[in-house]
């Protein structure tokens, strides 16, 4: 009986380990691991890397990425990983995973393009409270919301792809310059849609437009800072309002992830009403993506700032 029972634990133990995939020098099955932060680095990566790339995001679909923490699998991911790609000063958790397991193996968005100083929405720097929860940095991280930086991190990614996997090499590439070609057309979309509007104060409940906001001639007007969960004070609330009425705003944006009853009380305080800009720190519909995303903010800009074209 006791043999019995230990050739079945045996059999077991075997089939396991048939059935798990090991991971090889960053490659399982031949195809390049890459480990992602969050949704547009996954974005990225998947449509550069294509069929030979096993991409692994980091943060859950629909969860808020700004303090996601790891659990051990998802460490482990990291030290398997061919490529880790994160952006520096996003998510302290990932930083250090990055940092302890994936040495000379990772991509840091951070380091493709120049970044703006942190700022609340009006162009002020944040105030006590917002700063103290970055005190580690002083870089908005929200880069992706600007297609042409967006598009220099693809370029980049490309290339440190086709390091990692010289045998795909010219595909990465490749694909690499089919997005950035989407990049830039997105880019003058958005460029005409915006060109001429009533109204170029964007009041958002999360500050995270500023590279947006600086590439079309918007400004940035943020109820709360940089993290989206934080609370404003009723001093920033009462300046909002404020301002916002000055400036005949007639939309407060809030984002997917987040409670909107922050935008709520500034719209009812000014008679405006609120609609969804979305971030895109991670996708709530399974059916967009980068592309669909950006394209319904910009309608949602457009109609919000009373634009023509």
């Amino acid at each position: 009986m006791h043999r019995a029972l230990l050739a079945a634990v045996l059999t077991l133990a075997v089939a396991a380990g048939c059935g798990a995939r090991a991971s090889v020098n960053g490659f399982t099955d031949g195809k390049l691991n890459v480990v992602t932060a969050f949704y547009p680095l996954q974005f990225l990566s998947e449509r550069i890397g294509g069929d030979v790339v096993s991409v692994t995001n980091l943060t859950k679909p629909g969860a808020e990425p700004h303090d996601v923490e790891l659990n051990p699998r998802q460490v482990a991911d990291v030290a398997d990983a061919g490529l880790a790609v994160h952006l520096s000063g996003f998510q302290p958790a990932v930083d250090t995973a990055v940092k302890q397991e994936a040495k000379g193996r990772s991509f840091d968005a951070a380091s493709a393009v120049q970044l703006l100083p942190l700022a609340d929405g009006d162009g002020h720097a944040e105030d006590a409270g917002h700063a103290e929860e970055h005190a580690e940095g002083s870089m908005d991280p929200h880069v992706w919301l600007d297609p042409v930086r967006f598009e220099t991190i693809a370029g980049k990614l490309g290339e440190a792809l086709a390091g990692k996997d010289p045998a795909h090499a010219e595909a990465y590439r490749t694909r690499a310059k089919e997005l950035q070609t989407q990049l830039r057309e997105l880019n003058l979309e958005y460029a005409k849609s915006l060109a001429t509007c009533q109204r170029r104060e964007l009041v958002t409940s999360h500050s995270a437009f500023n590279y947006l906001a600086t590439r079309y001639g918007l400004t940035q007007v943020g109820i709360t800072g940089i993290s989206p969960e934080a609370e404003p004070s009723p001093q920033r609330l009462a300046a909002v309002a404020e301002q916002a009425r000055q400036t005949g705003t007639t939309t407060i944006f809030f984002e997917t992830l987040v409670s909107p009853k922050v935008a709520e009380t500034i719209a009812r305080e000014v008679g405006a009403q609120t609609a969804v800009l979305d971030p895109l720190e991670g996708l709530t519909d399974a059916q967009s993506d980068y592309f669909t995303v950006m394209r319904a903010n910009l309608a949602a800009l457009t109609t919000a700032l009373g634009c023509t074209t």
